[in-house]
Parts: C-alpha cells; structure tokens; sequence
C-alpha cells in the first residue's frame, strides 16, 4: 500500500497525592464490598459483569478499538459497570471511591492509548454504552447528547429532522461524544464553527462527590472540561449543543496528487469541505489555490449527512443506518501529533517524504486552523491551540503483525518520522492534541503522581491553561480520585 499524505483544506470552508491501591488478596473482598454498596444505595440494577460472567470479556472487548490493548498482558477491571440511569454512575462513584477502587470511564473506546478501558491499579469499569439517548429541538436549534452515544447517532438524529442544521465534530462515526467533546472535538467544519467545544451550552456531570453538577452549578469546571478532557474532573453524562446552519446542498471532494519521490512515489491527497455549490468553489480556487488545478468534475454536490459518509469513506449511496453502528473492527495503530506556526520551507519536505517512506503502511494528515479558531479567544475554553497556528498534524501507523517486535518495529519508524520533524513544529514544549492521545509525551505513576511529571505533558496538551486546570482540579476533586497515567492532578499548594 503506498504512503499517504492527507491534507485535509477546511480552510474552504468560510500535593498531588492519591490514597494507594489494594494488594490481590484484598481485591476479592473489595468487590464484595463495592457490589453491596451499589444495593445499599438501591441500585442492583445496574448490569455489573464480572471475570466469572461468560459475558465479561465480549462487554469489555466490545469497545476496544486499538488490537495492542487486546489480549492477557492488558491488565483487566475488576468488574465493569453499564449503567442505564445517571443514579447508576452516581453510585458507582461513590462505591468505587469508598472501597480505594479507581474507575476508568469509556463512552466510545477510542482511547488512542487505552486509558478508558485499562489502568496499571486495580479499577472499575464504568461503560456508559447504554447511556446514548439524543434529544433535538428543531426550532432552537440545540440538542442534548448523552456521552455514550456516538457521533455517528447524532448526525444521524440530526438528518432524521433536517437537512439545514449539523454539528461540527469529528469524522469517525462510532467515536463517543463523551471524550470526543471534553478533548476539544475537532472535524472539518473548523474553520466555520469551530471546535465541538465551541458550540457547548452546557453539561451534566458527576463529580467525586457523586453529585450532578451542571453549567450553573460548576462554575469554572464547565470551561475546564471544554477542552480540558472529562476523565481528571469527573464523569461527563450529557451535553447540550448549538447545532449550526449548512445550506442543503454542499460540496466534498478529494484530488489526489503525485510527488516522485526517487523511485518511490508519494500520494498527496487535498480533500475537502465547501458550504455551497462547486462552482463557486471552482470560482474560489481558481484565485486562491490555482496550484491545485481543481476543476468542476472534482467536486460532488450532496447533502450535508452525505459528507458524514464521505469522510468516512463510506459510500454516499449507503442508507443512512449505517451510521448507527457502533464497532468498527479493531486494527493494531500508533498515533502522535504535532501544532504548526510557521509555513515548513519547500526545501524542508524531500525529507520528510524520506521519513513518511521509511515508516510503512501510514499517513499523516495535515489539517488547517484559521478562520473560526483565529476568531476565539485563547481563554475562552481549555483547549488552547488558536489564533497564530497554521495547522494541525496527526501521524498515524497500523499493522496486521502480532507481537512485541512488530509493534516496537513499527512505533520506532513512527518516532523517526516525528523526530525528522521537529525542525518545523511547536518548540518548549512541543505542543499536541489530547484527543490523538500519546504516551510518550509523558507519563504520570497512579499511584504516587508527581508535579513534575504532571507538567511535562499537560503543558504540550494544554499550554499556558495547564495550571489553571490544575487549581480547578483541586477545587472539584482535592484528593485526585480521578486519575490516570496522564490526568491532571490537583494544583499543590507548595505552588
């Protein structure tokens, strides 16, 4: 399969302390524990699966989109949890954090490392799969999504009503709203809306406390989870969004091109999004992209949900169920990402096509800010990438292989590409999208997370708002019951 470079042209469109885990002998007693507790507070309920179930492995599977977290050396929940009622996670909550269990939340699995489904401590699995209920209101142009739907459900429940309204998120149906919104939720209506995070009105959310808290009662927390991630702060139950105004008919397209690259040749595809007829994006590109060549017959006019197959390679002519569903087969990947302020000189890419060569079956995707993002104040929300950066890059490998070798073989061609790089990216820090997570932007212990450690990723997440983070982390969960290998932990005071 030959290289891929992807651009994507949006720009068409106008004391950190944390209580210790419990050794093995204790965890049997532990689980006892935490199941009475979930009948002490009238919610037997809930669905709790354990190892013993014939179930378990097919409910925890069921969700895990990246094959290298798949198999015996992934360390397993103890129990996991699928509420259908808020009142379940409430308790789940509750009973995980009085029994020193932690809890690992998953909405739609697409952890790129897999800190939704698995953790080094012994933990709880709370699923939120069943919590996808979706409920739109035309005439005001909102909608309030439950964090365990999909964003394929959504648009769906979107083009199920009307042709003139969308949502601006990403391109992969089965991803969950519920991380996909807290990371920042990026799609390729950017440059015309903005991020997820930017057309959010409020939010319900369960806090360590396992209170309900929503957009009144949060206070600065409904900024930090705009960008800033769900997992450090609490367990995100619903949204509600502003829908946006599309015309019925759009233009998507995507023209590919050839570089020679020695005897190699690499295929460069500029694919796209125009709120409006093709041709007037013909008009339009012919003043400001004459280099592209576009013409007429590369541009395909359909509705705006027709676009959201189109991104996902999906044939346009396929009902619109197909949206509805949830798993996607799971494929063994690495990604990492890059921010980019200032135009990579011509004479720089001879040699990152040389590295993209070098990697094997991958792709990097370019993807332009501007517009919109220009537009949004920095400290509107947590998610801290805006006016000034040029464009976005996610560089992405997968494999078929099994074992330990394919994989570091594969990751260390993927670290050579980033690293031919770095000359034409973001520097102290080297910034990055949280939402294509990566665990060698640093890690924290769980058990004993350290400041330090905190701050060497956080501030590539999040930059400047990474203490700010902080300091409502301490506010909203002072003991760091939510945790992981890269949360934010409360801000300490010796600071």
């Amino acid at each position: 399969m030959s290289n891929l470079l992807l651009i994507i042209p949006l720009l068409l469109l106008l004391s950190t302390s944390a209580p210790p885990s419990l050794g093995l002998a204790h965890q049997s007693t532990s689980i006892s524990a935490f199941r009475q507790c979930l009948q002490n507070h009238n919610h037997s309920d809930a669905v709790l699966y354990l190892p013993t179930n014939s179930s378990f492995l097919p409910v925890l599977n069921a969700y895990i989109h990246n094959k290298r977290f798949i198999g015996p050396a992934t360390a397993k929940p103890l129990a996991i949890v699928t509420p259908t009622h808020e009142s379940h996670v409430q308790a789940t909550v509750l009973c995980a954090k009085a029994n020193n269990l932690q809890i690992r939340t998953r909405s739609g699995g697409h952890d790129y490392e897999g800190l939704s489904y698995r953790s080094p401590s012994p933990f709880i699995l709370l699923d939120l799969n069943n919590l996808r209920r979706i409920e739109l209101d035309v005439e005001t142009e909102t909608a309030w999504v439950e964090a365990g739907a999909t964003l394929g459900e959504l648009y769906y429940a979107i083009a199920n009503k009307t042709n003139t309204l969308a949502f601006p998120a990403g391109v992969c149906p089965s991803i969950g709203v519920g991380g996909h919104f807290a990371g920042g939720g990026y799609g390729n209506l950017l440059r015309k809306y903005g991020l997820s995070v930017d057309n959010v009105l409020d939010a319900r959310v369960v806090d360590a406390r396992g209170e309900i808290l929503n957009r009144s009662t949060m206070g600065d927390l409904f900024w930090a989870i705009r960008g800033g991630g769900g997992a450090s702060f609490g367990v995100i139950l619903s949204w509600k969004v502003k829908l946006v105004r599309v015309p019925e008919v759009v233009t998507a397209f995507q023209v590919d091109r050839w570089l020679d690259q020695g005897a190699t040749k690499v295929m460069i595809s500029f694919v796209g999004e125009y709120l409006g007829r093709t041709k007037d994006l013909v008009s339009y590109l012919s003043r400001s992209f004459p280099e592209l060549g576009f013409r007429e017959v590369d541009g395909k006019e359909m509705s705006w949900v027709e676009t959201v197959l189109f991104w996902a390679m999906i044939p346009v002519n396929k009902p619109l169920e197909v949206l509805l569903n949830r798993k996607s087969e799971p494929s063994y990947f690495k990604s990492k990402s890059d921010y980019v302020t200032e135009i990579i000189p011509r004479e720089a890419l001879p040699g990152i096509w040389d590295a993209l060569l070098k990697v094997g079956p991958c792709f990097t995707q370019w993807n332009p800010y501007g517009g919109r993002m220009a537009e949004i104040d920095t400290d509107e929300a947590a998610y801290a990438h805006r006016a000034g950066y040029l464009f976005k890059v996610q560089y992405y490998v997968w494999w078929v292989e099994d074992g330990e070798e394919a994989e570091a073989r594969h990751v260390g061609a993927l670290d050579a590409l980033h690293e031919a790089v770095t000359p034409y990216v973001t520097k102290e820090p080297r910034e990055a999208y949280l939402n294509y997570r990566d665990l060698e932007n640093g890690v924290n212990s769980v058990e004993k997370p350290e400041w330090s450690k905190a701050k060497v990723y956080g501030e590539k997440y999040f930059k400047g708002h990474f203490e700010r983070l902080a300091k409502i982390k301490a506010e909203f969960d002072p003991e760091n019951f939510f945790r992981d290998q890269q949360s934010i932990p409360p801000f300490p005071h010796s600071h």
